[in-house]
C-alpha cells in the first residue's frame, strides 16, 4: 500500500477545495505589538496582526513579562513533571486560587489548554457520572464535542441558544439521570452571546448540572474580567466555568472553576490531567499577574470596545460586510473558500496585514470569513490601512474570479 500516496492525495483534496492551511511565520514584538515580523524565503517584512487572540495585548504587558522572567530565573524552565509525581509548583497554587477568585467558586483546576480542560473534564464527567446524559449545544467548540464522544455518555444536541428547544429536550430525559448542560458564552466565530439566565433557568428546573465556557470571555467581559457570566451576575449559578489562559489573558493554559468537591473529582479521574506534564511554572506565573492586573484594571477592555465600535462603523461607511453580534469578534463575510483564502493571501502580499482566513471545517461550508479582532493597540490610521485595503483585496478578486471565467 502507498501511503505517501494517500496523504497526497488527501492534502491535494484540500488545496482544490480552498481549505488547505498556511501558517505565516511571525514573530510578535513586545512592546510593538499588534506589529509582528513576517519571514519568508529567507526575506523580512513588517506586518500588522489582525486577528490574534490575545485580545487585551496582555502577551506584552510588563507586568507578565517581568512575572515570567522573575519566575524563570528563580524556578527554572519546566514544571518538573505531572501536578501528580513533582510537578504541583506554588505557582500553580496560586493561580488556582486566583482563580477560583475570579469566579467566586470554591476552587480550581489548571490544564495544559483550553482544549485539555473542557476535553478532559467533560470527559470525566460524562463517563463517571452514572447513566449520564450531556446536552451540548450545537454551536461548541470542537473541544467540548470531544470531550463528550469520548465520555460515551448519551448525548443530544440543542438548537444553537435555543432555550426552548433545550427544555422540550430537557423534559424528554428521566428526572432520575445526571445531566449537563454543556454550552459558550461568546462562540468564537459569530461572536454571539448565549442566553446564560434563561439556560440556567432551564437547568434548575430539570435538575442539570451547567458547564459554561468562558474562554472567548475571560478578561474580556465583568468588571474584573470575570466573563459574561460575571457581567450579568450569574457565575454563581453555574456549576462549573471553564475558561483559557491564552486569549485574553495573553499567556497559554486552560482550568475549570466549581464548588472544591466538583475539580477535586475531575483532578482525581480526569486522565488529561493525571498524566500530562504541568504548565512551566513561569507561564502560571505570568498568567497570574495578567488575571491580577485585569482584576483591577478595565482600562484594556473599555479601549478594545472603542476599537471594536469604530471598525465595525468604518466597514458600514463603505459596504463590507460583517456580521453583527454583541462581542468584541468581527466576521467580515466572503461565503467562499478559495476566495476567502485569495482575499487574506493579498492582504499580506499587497498591504502588510495578517489575517487567517476562516473556512470548514471551522466554520459551515458557505459562511467562510475573515475573523477579525480588533484590539486596544490597534490604531485609527491602522484601521483605515485595513479597511482600505480590505475595498482593494475585495474588487481584486472579484476581477481575477470574472477572468477565469
Amino acid at each position: 500500500m502507498n501511503y505517501e500516496e494517500i496523504f497526497r492525495t488527501a492534502l491535494d483534496g484540500l488545496r482544490q477545495e480552498g481549505n488547505y492551511r498556511v501558517f505565516a511565520d511571525l514573530e510578535r514584538r513586545a512592546g510593538a505589538f499588534p506589529r509582528a515580523t513576517f519571514r519568508r524565503d529567507g526575506e523580512e517584512r513588517e506586518v500588522t496582526v489582525w486577528c490574534s487572540n490575545d485580545y487585551l495585548g496582555m502577551g506584552q504587558h510588563p507586568d507578565v513579562v517581568a512575572a515570567m522572567q522573575e519566575t524563570i530565573a528563580r524556578c527554572g524552565a519546566g514544571a518538573g513533571g505531572t501536578r501528580n509525581i513533582s510537578g504541583t509548583t506554588h505557582a500553580h497554587v496560586l493561580l488556582e486560587h486566583e482563580l477560583a477568585d475570579l469566579h467566586g467558586k470554591e476552587a480550581a483546576l489548571l490544564f495544559t489548554s483550553g482544549y485539555v480542560s473542557n476535553w478532559a473534564a467533560l470527559s470525566t464527567l460524562g463517563a463517571k457520572l452514572p447513566d449520564a446524559v450531556i446536552l451540548s449545544d450545537a454551536g461548541n467548540h470542537a473541544s467540548m464535542i470531544e470531550g463528550i464522544r469520548h465520555s460515551k455518555a448519551d448525548r443530544v444536541i440543542f438548537r444553537h441558544n435555543d432555550v426552548a428547544d433545550l427544555e422540550a429536550k430537557l423534559a424528554a430525559i428521566d428526572p432520575a439521570r445526571p445531566k449537563i448542560v454543556a454550552f459558550e458564552s461568546v462562540y468564537s466565530m459569530d461572536g454571539d452571546i448565549a442566553p446564560i439566565a434563561e439556560i440556567c433557568d432551564v437547568a434548575e428546573a430539570y435538575g442539570a448540572m451547567t458547564y459554561l465556557d468562558e474562554v472567548h470571555a475571560v478578561g474580556m467581559y465583568g468588571p474584573r474580567g470575570g466573563g459574561v457570566s460575571e457581567r450579568e451576575g450569574l457565575a454563581h449559578r453555574l456549576t462549573i466555568i471553564e475558561g483559557t489562559l491564552g486569549k485574553a489573558f495573553g499567556v497559554m493554559g486552560g482550568y475549570i472553576a466549581g464548588s472544591a468537591a466538583v475539580c477535586d473529582f475531575v483532578r482525581s479521574f480526569a486522565s488529561g490531567f493525571i498524566f500530562t506534564t504541568a504548565l512551566p511554572p513561569a507561564l502560571a506565573a505570568g498568567a497570574r499577574a495578567a488575571i491580577r492586573h485585569l482584576k483591577a484594571s478595565d482600562s484594556e477592555r473599555l479601549a478594545q470596545r472603542d476599537r471594536v465600535a469604530a471598525l465595525r462603523a468604518k466597514l458600514d461607511a463603505v459596504g463590507i460586510p460583517h456580521m453583527m453580534n454583541d462581542s468584541h469578534i468581527v466576521p467580515v463575510m466572503v461565503g467562499d473558500p478559495v476566495r476567502c483564502k485569495a482575499i487574506t493571501d493579498l492582504l499580506l502580499e499587497r498591504h502588510g496585514i495578517y489575517v487567517q482566513p476562516i473556512n470548514y471545517p471551522t466554520v459551515a461550508r458557505g459562511t467562510e470569513r475573515l475573523r477579525i479582532t480588533p484590539g486596544p493597540l490597534h490604531t485609527d490610521a491602522d484601521m483605515d490601512h485595513l479597511v482600505r485595503s480590505l475595498e482593494a483585496c475585495f474588487v481584486s478578486v472579484a476581477e481575477l474570479r470574472e477572468a477565469a471565467e
